[in-house]
């Protein structure tokens, strides 16, 4: 199936035949009985190494294969904020890696992610919070990473709905504002991997759970046994976010990792009221509007271990609290629908992704509550990663054994709010 091309000519030609010209995304399959790769988990990390795969090392004989179906994970359960601010060189060059492939991604795969970079303000409301942000200011701007330090004043001019009063229960010190940061559409970029991966080969099979890993006597990996068969593969790659633990379980490998869920929720949609993302550490809450009007919240994330896709109403509770201080304009907003992930966090909240000790075993998780604005940037790395047998020089940081070994990398506070 040759991937049909958007342009403003093909949307004038099917609008002339009321659109029922248009072919699927991307191909049904039912899985081959072997694979040269296989990728675990049908989400934007996942659907994005096997595109670079194919793209970018030539490998076309691969399968995704996503227990439920595509994107229905993480990737849809999130608030869609895209930025690059992070505190430690290792950090910030992964995602700034990410962030330079966002900018260009939507010409890349011929699909309109609709990235918008509205920019992201980090608000300060105590001391030790103007220390941490500024530290965050200098360090990114030695990376060559833009970000700035706003005034009360500057950070009211920039977003007018925030309430700078000194009379508040936190008062606005101040705050970081990365400019390039922004937010796209979850469903189209797993939509835009899917249709690209698909038109160059790559199998992508729904509703295919994996139950098993196989390895051969001598250790490495040899295939994976899932509910619609056994499936032979050379390469396993596994992106399967708060479920990797349970994955790699399969095949002896124990991940520092804890997965709980994260809960976020949207208003009623109103007109254009809310410029850009609003994230405040202190309160545990975070703010955009969406393309079709709603405001998007988000919180911490529970403090209990899950695997469920909700959690406690005391978190979104004490979230709207705060928002509602900060923005008093949204007081009288209804909410409309929430929704719960499950996050994969590591001890110092930074990521892995690398190779594991079993033969032919990748593993790309522990991105917590920051997994989505990583999706361009740590599928291709990944992509790296498998294809080559070793880690990329961006992404070579990012193993398990740090954990053993003590080099940490510990984004606590740039990762500290659930985004």
């Amino acid at each position: 199936m040759n991937m049909q091309k958007f342009s403003a000519f093909s949307l004038f030609r099917q609008a002339l035949g009321a659109h029922q010209g248009w072919k699927p995304q991307w191909r049904s399959v039912k899985p081959k009985a072997a694979y040269d790769i296989i990728i675990v988990g049908g989400g934007g990390h996942g659907l994005g190494a096997a595109y670079y795969l194919a793209k970018q090392h030539g490998l076309r004989n691969i399968a995704v294969v996503e227990r439920g179906w595509l994107a229905g994970g993480n990737t849809a359960r999130n608030t869609t904020i895209i930025r690059s601010n992070y505190l430690f060189d290792e950090s910030s060059s992964y995602y700034e890696h990410s962030l330079k492939l966002w900018e260009g991604l939507s010409q890349e795969l011929n699909y309109n992610v609709m990235f918008s970079q509205r920019g992201c303000l980090m608000i300060a409301h105590t001391v030790h919070d103007v220390q941490v942000f500024k530290r965050h200011v200098y360090a990114n701007r030695l990376n060559g990473i833009d970000n700035e330090w706003l005034t009360p004043q500057e950070v009211k001019e920039f977003c007018p709905p925030l309430n700078i009063s000194p009379n508040i229960r936190y008062p606005i010190l101040g705050g970081a504002l990365q400019r390039r940061a922004g937010t796209a559409r979850h469903d189209a970029v797993a939509w835009g991997f899917a249709r690209a991966a698909s038109d160059m080969g790559v199998d992508i099979i729904e509703n295919c759970e994996v139950t098993g890993i196989t390895r051969a006597p001598s250790g490495e990996v040899t295939g994976v046994e899932t509910t619609l068969g056994p499936i032979k593969a050379r390469k396993i790659g596994v992106s399967a976010a708060g479920h990797s633990s349970v994955v790699m379980g399969m095949a002896g490998i124990r991940l520092p990792l804890q997965s709980n869920p994260l809960q976020a929720l949207v208003s009623e949609p109103v007109k254009p009221a809310f410029p850009t993302i609003v994230m405040s550490n202190t309160i545990h809450a975070y703010i955009s509007q969406s393309d079709k009007g709603e405001m998007v919240i988000g919180a911490g994330t529970d403090g209990y271990v899950s695997y469920t896709q909700r959690g406690g109403l005391h978190i979104p509770a004490h979230t709207l609290e705060a928002i509602t201080e900060l923005c008093p304009m949204f007081r009288r907003l209804r909410m409309m629908r929430s929704w719960g992930g499950i996050t994969d966090n590591t001890p110092d909240r930074s990521p892995i992704t690398a190779k594991t000790s079993v033969p032919g075993l990748y593993v790309n998780c522990g991105w917590g509550t920051g997994g989505f604005k990583a999706t361009p940037g740590a599928a291709n790395l990944f992509a790296w990663t498998i294809a080559k047998d070793e880690p990329h020089p961006i992404n070579a940081p990012f193993t398990i054994e740090r954990f053993r070994e003590g080099a940490l990398i510990d984004e606590a506070a740039a990762a500290a709010v659930a985004h």
